[in-house]
């Protein structure tokens, strides 16, 4: 067998022949401290559970501790003793006078504090070598399809969890912490005015109708082409990220504002294209008149200043192409340990990537994306927005209002989606209507339909709706709003300034 590459040692080397990292006698001083004193659990700044042990007589012990004290009992070696009477393990150890050993000099009382870090500590370097053990045995086993950029997100996934100090595996929460969150959330409703109980969209409109954008869920947001999709998603990423910015500028705590850092991530256009749109927007300028440089001395004032004010929003623009699901999920979650983002928008879903195993079928693919994006907006407790394309059949219709079936490969998306919005604009299709402006005054019939055509147009234009499609969280219904199409932005409407209210929610 030829030699190791110094650049390149054995990976298993030295993984099974040394001790796991623990200490035993921290341990047993800790249990001793919470003996003597009960509240020392409650003033602990890090979160100690039995697994944290590395020997099981502390873990068992440590658990019925812990079962004991939310009963409100008092824990004493004396109390502990029937459940441990018949402890195998427990009588190596000197049977039920460990117990009362571990109290004997009461050395743990100088710094329990300390003792259970420690503890954490350790537990975590234990699953990191769990982590780094499954990784060199998953790399060297071939015997199966070799995947490895599936195992590097397996691993990726399995470091983050352990960095997030939820170990490899999260156990299942109470109802009573449940019920805590879910105050927590209607709290931030209330503060907020009653309308936002997650992430805000910056449209009062939107967030009335949906209460914003809650953690953990998958939002699709569809539309054809032209209808202003990016342009929404673009718009709800600036607002929500420039609430947080104004939100800590005013001495509101992070976890009290409805803002959040974003991660755009723009499959189809450059960062600085997004930029521009951006920029645009604030500006209140032509983006298009932008990218042509057809801008007056004082616009481009305009631009510098709102250049200036953008410049620490936390927003950030990833335009990697042809990105696969894992690869999102990976950068996603290195956005949220850098930067704690609490919002991901994709734009687009179709343009995503399945594993590889799935792209003989499109359809087994597009699955795999939405179930990536769902597991991710889970994962990282944060809302994740999808743009998504529309099928053709929305145009051999009289009323071009899209519908669930419209949704490219609907049945998955459809099903892991929490929240489906559609964007509708009528005047994109009145204006594909427009008539032949007549030659003469003499074509009667040309004017009457040129004209009635164009009190259509007006009636209707700058017009816009978010049709909300599918709501887990609530009901169903359109939200009237304002759209400029110069600067791409998207607003509130106020009310009357609607031709038909009939059908709105």
């Amino acid at each position: 067998m030829a030699d190791q590459d110094p650049q390149f040692p054995d990976p298993s080397a030295g993984v099974q022949t040394r001790a796991l990292p623990a200490n035993i006698e921290a341990e047993a001083a800790f249990l001793g401290a919470v003996l003597i004193d009960n509240r020392v659990v409650e003033e602990l700044d890090v979160p100690i559970r039995p697994d944290h042990f590395f020997e099981p007589v502390h873990q068992r012990v440590f658990a019925r501790v812990v079962t004991l004290l939310d009963r409100n009992a008092v824990v004493t070696p004396v109390t502990l003793k029937p459940y441990f009477e018949s402890d195998e393990a427990l009588k190596e150890l000197g049977g039920i006078t460990y117990l009362a050993r571990l109290t004997a000099d009461g050395q743990g009382l100088l710094a329990p504090r300390e003792l259970a870090e420690q503890i954490y500590d350790l537990a975590l370097l234990r699953q990191l070598v769990s982590v780094g053990r499954n990784l060199v045995e998953g790399a060297l086993d071939t015997s199966e399809a070799v995947a490895p950029m599936e195992q590097v997100e397996r691993a990726e996934a399995a470091l983050y969890s352990v960095a997030d100090g939820a170990g490899v595996g999260n156990e299942a929460s109470t109802f009573g912490s449940a019920t805590t969150k879910a105050l927590g959330m209607i709290q931030k409703a209330l503060n907020s005015g009653g309308h936002v109980s997650g992430k805000t969209t910056g449209l009062t409109s939107i967030n009335d109708k949906v209460g914003g954008l809650h953690d953990s869920d998958l939002i699709i947001l569809a539309g054809r082409p032209g209808m202003g999709k990016t342009s929404l998603a673009t718009n709800i990423a600036f607002n929500c990220a420039d609430r947080l910015l104004r939100d800590q500028r005013d001495g509101i705590e992070k976890k009290d504002s409805v803002g959040a850092g974003v991660a755009f991530f723009s499959l189809e256009m450059s960062a600085d294209q997004l930029a521009t749109r951006i920029l645009a927007e604030q500006a209140e300028i032509s983006s298009s008149d932008l990218r042509m440089g057809k801008i007056s001395r004082d616009e481009f004032q305009k631009l510098s200043f709102a250049s200036q004010r953008l410049a620490e929003l936390p927003l950030y623009i990833d335009d990697t192409p042809a990105l696969t699901i894992a690869g999102l999920r990976t950068r996603a979650r290195r956005l949220k340990r850098k930067h704690d983002i609490g919002l991901v928008v994709v734009d687009y879903l179709q343009l995503l990537q399945g594993s590889g195993r799935a792209n003989d079928n499109r359809v087994n693919e597009i699955s795999e994306i939405s179930r990536g994006l769902k597991t991710l907006a889970k994962e990282l407790e944060l809302p994740v927005i999808a743009l998504s394309q529309l099928s053709r059949a929305v145009e051999q219709r009289d009323d071009k209002r899209p519908m669930l079936s419209d949704l490219r490969e609907s049945g998955s998306i459809e099903q892991d989606a929490d929240m489906v919005w559609f964007v509708y604009r009528d005047d994109y299709y009145v204006n594909l209507r427009q008539p032949k402006i007549p030659a003469g005054d003499d074509d009667l019939k040309a004017h009457e339909a040129h004209n009635a055509w164009a009190a259509e147009m007006e009636r209707v234009h700058g017009l816009a709706e978010l049709i909300v499609a599918k709501q887990r969280h609530g009901s169903t219904g359109r939200v009237r709003m304002r759209f400029e199409a110069k600067i791409t932005r998207f607003s509130d409407l106020a009310e009357g300034d609607y031709p038909d209210s009939s059908g709105y929610d």
